[in-house]
């Protein structure tokens, strides 16, 4: 825990705590709500592919530019956006004028919006915490975080969806937004280096290091395996609960949270044991159990069963992505930083997406 050390980061980490426990309140509502209104696979299906999409199209070149401008301004400008986009959500909910397309809509814009600010906030770590030997750590501290809201924030919106609707739930997610946004009001992190030229220079520039260097480039087709053929589970998981085990949103909320209570443990595992010299034994193994959890979930009859098999997919999932995502952040040069962690999270959402919607289409 050593990275809680440095006040920027308790700051920046209570701040982040509290905004993805509301991300997780509002996707697991809005994949609710387009089930329930629709009964449509393929509109589940396109709903993930529209959330993740533009982290594979637009994520690189985001992080060519985030790279020339100050990041910490940058993420609070994104921060506000998302805050506009969840309350807009909210009142056509609550008033009812929600649709199929109005959805996709939304979700597009909330996927355009993540891929600019899921890289912003992933390259400010560095910046608050002054001595680089804690920024592993800190890395490991934020994907616990994030895992923990994955574990916590499903079956929340479960209970949420059934006491207080869809709407309540999209209201709370600007909330927890908002508290983000105050952290960053508060924090002040170290001056970091900035890239000079244009974008596309810039861009340039970063694709040469990642593809001339070997274990870089390894690491990313790895990214793309995992990704693509064992996080499109989640676009299934409505089907799952209302088709499969005849249950309503809590059900929904129980299996997503299976697969976060699984996420969450992988963290735990390499925040105890994550040393570098490790990182890539726990990259394989992650890639390896995702294979194996995924046959239990095909071969599960029951519930129970179910959960425990989505628990081994979201352990393998987050130990390969979270073990390569401090790989790279590691031996990343601090002024390339931002475009590298940018082709990560592009190869890491971008490829869910394309997953997902294959998922969709073939559950259809």
């Amino acid at each position: 825990m050593r990275a809680l050390a440095h006040r920027n980061f308790q700051v920046y980490f209570a701040g982040q705590g509290i905004s993805t426990l509301g991300k997780w309140v509002q996707q697991v509502a809005l994949a609710w709500l387009a089930y329930h209104l629709t009964g449509s696979a393929v509109l589940l299906g396109l709903i993930t592919f529209l959330t993740l999409a533009p982290q594979l199209l637009v994520g690189p070149l985001a992080g060519a530019w985030i790279d020339r401008h100050d990041k910490r301004r940058l993420l609070i400008i994104v921060q506000a956006l998302l805050i506009a986009q969840s309350l807009v959500l909210s009142a056509v909910t609550w008033l009812q004028w929600i649709d199929g397309a109005f959805i996709a809509v939304m979700a597009l814009l909330l996927g355009l919006l993540n891929a600019l600010e899921t890289p912003l906030r992933q390259a400010l770590i560095a910046s608050f915490v002054e001595d680089p030997a804690d920024l592993p750590n800190a890395l490991v501290l934020n994907a616990m975080l994030i895992n923990a809201a994955r574990f916590v924030g499903p079956p929340l919106a479960g209970g949420l969806i059934a006491w207080a609707g869809e709407a309540a739930c999209f209201a709370l997610t600007a909330l927890a937004f908002m508290a983000l946004l105050v952290g960053l009001l508060k924090v002040r992190g170290s001056a970091q280096p900035r890239a000079t030229g244009s974008t596309a220079q810039v861009f340039r520039q970063g694709l040469a290091y990642m593809w001339q260097t070997r274990n870089v480039r390894q690491l990313l087709v790895n990214v793309v395996m995992v990704n693509l053929l064992a996080s499109c589970y989640a676009a299934l998981l409505p089907i799952m609960a209302k088709g499969v085990f005849a249950g309503d949103a809590r059900v929904l909320g129980w299996l997503w949270g299976a697969a976060g209570a699984g996420a969450f443990i992988a963290t735990l595992v390499l925040a105890v044991g994550g040393a570098l010299p490790r990182l890539r034994l726990f990259t394989d193994v992650g890639a390896m159990l995702c294979a194996v959890a995924l046959l239990g979930l095909c071969a599960a009859g029951s519930l129970p069963l179910a959960l425990v098999a989505l628990a081994g997919v979201g352990f393998g999932i987050t130990l390969s992505n979270v073990s390569t995502n401090m790989q790279l952040q590691s031996a990343a040069p601090s002024d390339l930083r931002g475009r590298v962690i940018a082709f990560y999270i592009a190869m890491r959402f971008g490829f869910e997406a394309l997953g997902g919607m294959a998922a969709g289409v073939l559950a259809a």
